[in-house]
């Protein structure tokens, strides 16, 4: 059974060693630390996905009302459970969630050029590129859903 919920403290442990087990394939050993941050300091909303009560992906929304947008973020899989639509299944969970939202008129995510496909598969379009953004060979692709 697949189950997607709030994330809870209890389960910082388990979020920071998915993010671990995607180091260096789609995140850069820096960013754990950017992680910690954020899901201490500045965390809105975020989500674990469940499988057989097994947190194995995770996710996160951050709304910016002065700017009428929402940011999709922190997206990650363990990579054992990658390929099977649990990254989908949390996408599709946010985007619902922002639709809802009136005061959101777009929809963006900030990723790398490891993971750009899948969003780009999902309805969003590319914007910008930054080279080395996120650290060396880490490229910030800036992208943004289609309504």
């Amino acid at each position: 059974m697949v189950l997607i919920r709030a994330y809870e403290l209890r389960d910082r442990d388990v979020v920071l060693n998915i993010m671990q087990e995607n180091i260096p394939a789609y995140f850069a050993q820096d960013e754990k630390e950017d992680l910690k941050y954020y899901l201490d300091f500045e965390m809105q909303q975020f989500f674990v996905l469940e499988v057989e009560n097994r947190v194995v992906a995770c996710s996160g929304i951050t709304v910016e009302p002065e700017e009428h947008r929402a940011v999709i973020c922190w997206d990650m899989v363990l990579p054992a459970e990658q390929g099977k639509g649990y990254g989908k299944k949390l996408l599709e969970h946010r985007i619902a969630i922002l639709k809802e939202l009136k005061t959101i008129d777009r929809i963006i995510v900030r990723t790398s050029q490891r993971t750009y496909l899948f969003y780009q598969k999902n309805g969003f379009v590319l914007n910008q590129i930054v080279k080395d953004y996120w650290a060396k060979d880490f490229d910030l692709y800036s992208m943004e859903l289609l309504s």
